[in-house]
């Protein structure tokens, strides 16, 4: 913990600030062992049912469900931020510019260096 520093983009997690870390109060305290006790009896749950020998159905798993669908549909889960914005213009609209200028120097270098011709008849 000693030699973490923050970085201008991310803050310091709960689990490594010194305060938030040793001075909780019992009520604080109380609910992340009620946490901790949710999360074993659903793990114990899952484990149960995945070891299960005369399992005939698929095991549900709601948080994988709800994982799927968040990757199915992608737009209702967007957030327009910053960064998104940022990549969107830099891989979407950038390559666009970035082609036509190579091109157009192209072309103009190609008829600077190359004499027109014509075919007299």
């Amino acid at each position: 913990m000693a030699n973490y520093r923050e970085t201008p983009l991310a803050t310091r997690p709960k689990s490594l600030d010194p305060a938030e870390y040793f001075n909780l109060s019992p009520d604080q305290r109380r609910a992340e062992e009620q946490r901790a006790t949710l999360r074993a009896q659903l793990k114990r749950q899952y484990q149960t049912q995945l070891n299960n020998p005369h399992r005939k159905e698929l095991i549900e798993d709601p948080a994988l469900n709800r994982w799927v669908y968040a990757r199915a549909n992608p737009y209702n889960y967007f957030k327009p931020t910053k960064k998104t914005s940022l990549l969107g213009a830099l891989f979407g609209v950038a390559p666009l510019f970035i082609l036509y200028y190579v091109f157009k120097t192209d072309r103009v270098n190609i008829h600077c260096t190359r004499p027109c011709l014509t075919f007299q008849l």
